[in-house]
């Protein structure tokens, strides 16, 4: 009787082996087990050169009315494995060339009572882990609503996380650091205003999420190929240190309509003992699917100023008069009210910026405010706020749009559609062809305020959708788009690369509503830059914003090195020089930068990383011999050190140095900086000062 319980036991652990599936990644660094648990439960485990980072975690979702979810009781039916290997070329990007290298295994899962079949997609990457629920077609398993989602990310340690509260409506708040016990003590104090916010929980964070272990590894916790599905939040329960998958629900607290054949995001962990290797990952591009579009030709990188920081600061106005307390597009009258003083976009003002544009060799200008309709534009839960191609009398599109073309300078549209998203959609073919009569290439779109139809929410499944087809909508006008309020980017670009940029996060709009931590800058790029390019707005010269506007006195927490430097570290096809044309005429010497700093790459080497204190980075140019350097950095002063390896051996350069002065500071002394130039080669190596809130940018041109 011993030996058969002894056979029995041998048999149970025979069979569990068999549920057990390892994935490895090509280098072989990272390893992922997946096992089937006795109830039938899905589980995994990743190792990061045979230590465990995340340790046993649930997989499955939660079913709406259904009384078996997708969360236990399963088979295993089949595996498949697989390596995938390719290079592709970008339309634009941070290298010319990326390479998509992976191992994959394919779990297909059966549900014992119900006959359902789901299958869970891993991909191993050397630099981490990525994997989706499929739902292919069935009879058991065609339409169904998602309660919630239960995947789970299991820490091996109470670490530290660089994080932002979680928020259906909202990513625009500035980073606190603490360790994950203490999100819960810390989140109230991270919630600050916002013009539309829904948080959800106290330990509830955003992603994506970075994170460092207390022996130097670095993990970031994301997702990608955000289609047709709610955004992921992450909820911690904070006594095991364990993240859950929290998905943004719709009006009736729904989290996702899904019908089969269907599949999730991809749900993505980085992992290095190198921080360099997570801002270098090409990852969450390569999980999304090759370009969408054939012919590409006319999506290019765009170098713009724009009439909007005067707004922001409240020297100038988007409204045109301040006389009527409610408008009514077709009813209201702008001929009969008298325009105030402050309106910005009109033809006079914009001529100006057009000009300096076309002298200092910008590609676009940005007008905000041409259009009727600003003087009740939030905060009315208004459904027709905007048409999108009437403007205001003091501007006139025709007239500009001719001088704007005769100095060689592109108009750069703006849709406000306070939220409004049913309005957006109900005028979305007319704007954009009026913007194809009127040679705008190029849209900033925004979400401000809360999201009409009432009740939806800025992230969920169906707003997620609306984003999707404005893209693909302005792709049939050939229009690029960049999107702000809108929901966080996952790689989508790779797909539609005329989503050329996206706000999503706390840009230097933040610096004129009172300001935003000096560290700020070395923290996105390891959260929101991982899913693709921030249209952040750099470029402000002068910090001291009572100086615009009397009745503000918030202040730009960054030295103008760092300005500088932001042209390389925050990486985007459309970059902005934000500030008046008045204030780069003042410092005309450190303005050079700007106009000489590239916007799209052959080749991108992260020097020095460590979330929330630097970043350097080097960038060379796409199709040149030019180098541009950039280094941020955070709240204490420290010294850089970089070699410049990366230059061609069989070249001489001359590098050109903004650098911060001594006694610079971000608060008390920010425009404080020297220039130096000085022959260099691939042997040169440099030290240079980073005030607090400082950094340093550099361009390398080589002398023929």
């Amino acid at each position: 009787m011993k030996r058969g319980i002894r056979l029995l036991g041998v048999l149970l652990i025979m069979i569990q082996a068999v549920q057990a599936q390892e994935l490895k990644s090509p280098n072989g660094q990272l390893k992922m087990s997946f096992e089937l648990k006795k109830d039938g439960t899905p589980t995994y485990q990743l190792f990061y050169k045979n230590k465990l980072v995340v340790k046993t975690s649930k997989l499955g979702l939660e079913l709406k009315d259904d009384k078996t979810s997708l969360l236990n009781n399963f088979s295993l039916s089949d595996t498949k494995t697989s390596t995938f290997d390719e290079t592709w070329k970008p339309v634009w990007g941070e290298e010319a060339q990326i390479r998509n290298h992976y191992n994959e295994l394919a779990v297909t899962l059966t549900q014992k009572e119900t006959e359902r079949i789901i299958m869970v997609r891993f991909r191993m990457f050397n630099e981490g882990l990525g994997f989706r629920y499929e739902f292919p077609t069935q009879k058991n398993l065609v339409y169904f609503t998602i309660k919630e989602e239960r995947t789970q990310f299991a820490m091996a340690g109470d670490h530290t996380a660089f994080w932002i509260p979680g928020d259906y409506d909202t990513q625009e708040y500035d980073y606190t650091e603490s360790k994950l016990s203490e999100i819960r003590s810390f989140s109230e104090g991270a919630v600050t205003e916002n013009l539309s916010q829904t948080s959800f929980s106290p330990t509830g964070v955003q992603t994506s999420l970075i994170m460092k272990t207390n022996d130097g590894l670095y993990l970031n916790l994301h997702e990608a190929a955000l289609i047709n599905y709610s955004c992921m939040h992450l909820n911690l329960d904070d006594k095991n240190m364990v993240f859950e998958s929290w998905l943004t629900p719709d009006a009736n607290g729904d989290k996702g309509y899904m019908q089969a054949p269907a599949n999730s995001p991809w749900r993505t962990i980085m992992v290095s003992d190198d921080a360099r290797d997570i801002l270098a990952s090409k990852m969450t591009l390569n999980l999304n699917e090759p370009c969408a579009i054939e012919d590409t030709s006319w999506i290019k990188p765009v170098k713009y100023i724009g009439v909007w920081w005067e707004m922001i600061t409240g020297k100038g106005s988007w409204q045109y008069t301040d006389d009527l307390p409610a408008v009514q597009l077709g009813v209201t009258d702008y001929s009969k009210v008298t325009p105030n003083k402050t309106h910005s976009a009109n033809n006079t003002k914009v001529k100006r910026y057009i000009d300096f544009a076309s002298k200092h060799g910008f590609d676009a200008v940005l007008v905000e405010g041409w259009n009727v309709g600003w003087e009740d534009w939030y905060g009315h839960s208004k459904d027709y706020v905007f048409d999108f191609v009437t403007p205001y009398p003091d501007f006139n599109v025709e007239e500009i749009h001719a001088y704007a073309k005769s100095k060689g300078v592109e108009m750069m549209m703006h849709h406000e559609t306070s939220a409004s998203v049913r309005n957006y959609e109900r005028h979305m073919d007319a704007a954009y062809q009026f913007m194809n009569d009127h040679g705008y290439k190029s849209v900033k779109s925004g979400y401000v305020g809360d999201i009409l139809p009432r009740g939806e929410n800025h992230y969920n499944q169906w707003i997620v959708n609306h984003y999707q087809y404005a893209i693909e909508k302005a792709a049939d006008y050939k229009i690029m788009v960049n999107a702000h309020e809108a929901v966080r980017p996952t790689g989508i670009a790779r797909t539609y690369p005329n989503l050329i940029g996206n706000e999503s996060a706390r840009g230097t709009e933040y610096q004129s509503f009172g300001g935003s931590k000096p560290n700020h800058v070395t923290v996105l790029p390891f959260t929101r830059l991982i899913g693709g390019p921030m249209d952040y707005t750099p470029g402000i010269f002068e910090m001291d914003i009572s100086k615009l506007n009397p009745e503000n006195h918030s202040h730009v927490n960054s030295t103008m090195a760092n300005q500088l430097a932001l042209y390389v570290t925050m990486y985007s096809p459309l970059q902005m020089a934000a500030d008046l044309p008045e204030h780069y005429e003042q410092f005309m010497d450190a303005f050079q930068f700007i106009k000489h700093v590239a916007i799209d790459w052959d080749q991108s080497i992260y020097l020095e990383a460590e979330p929330g204190h630097y970043i350097t980075v080097a960038r060379k140019e796409k199709g040149s011999s030019n180098w541009f350097v950039g280094n941020v950095n955070g709240n204490d002063a420290r010294t850089s050190k970089i070699s410049l390896d990366f230059l061609d051996k069989d070249k001489k350069y001359e590098a050109t140095i903004y650098a911060d002065a001594k006694d610079a500071h971000y608060k008390t002394n920010p425009q404080a900086y020297v220039i130096s130039k000085k022959k260099v080669t691939h042997k040169t190596k440099l030290s240079q000062l980073s005030v607090p809130g400082g950094g340093y940018a550099i361009s390398i041109m080589e002398v023929k």
